[in-house]
């Protein structure tokens, strides 16, 4: 019989796949192959996203806690990307960048007004 089983089986060719597959035993002897899904790893993602929205937050009250945010955003946006959760990724790359920029450019407001202000006061003696 088992001779008979074995004639009647198609030859399996391997099947090139992304996804792990797991080989199981069947109680009659015979093994079977089951699609592994893949979880993709999220964590990166998350927390530059969750980084970009504090460093926009804070973008006008703290700078210390807007460039530390800003830039741990961007580092964790490119290696979320790598593992997964590409669009939260994006997210949190968008959303540093706009922090430092926007910090930046309270940065140059603040040194123009400045300037502005003690070039009055020169100008007057």
């Amino acid at each position: 019989m088992e001779n008979e089983n074995e004639n009647n089986n198609p030859i399996q060719q391997p099947v090139e796949n992304s996804n792990p597959v797991n080989q199981v035993e069947t109680p009659n002897g015979q093994t079977t192959t089951t699609n592994v899904q893949v979880e993709e790893k999220k964590g990166f993602s998350i927390a530059s996203m969750v980084l970009g929205i504090v460093a926009i937050l804070f973008c006008c009250k703290n700078a210390y806690i807007t460039i530390i945010c800003g830039v741990l955003a961007i580092v964790f946006s490119i290696l979320g990307k790598k593992k997964g959760g590409k669009g939260m990724a994006t997210t949190g790359l968008i959303l540093g960048i706009i922090a430092l920029a926007l910090y930046g450019l309270l940065i140059l407001l603040g040194a123009s007004v400045l300037l502005g202000a003690f070039s009055g006061i020169a100008a007057s003696m």
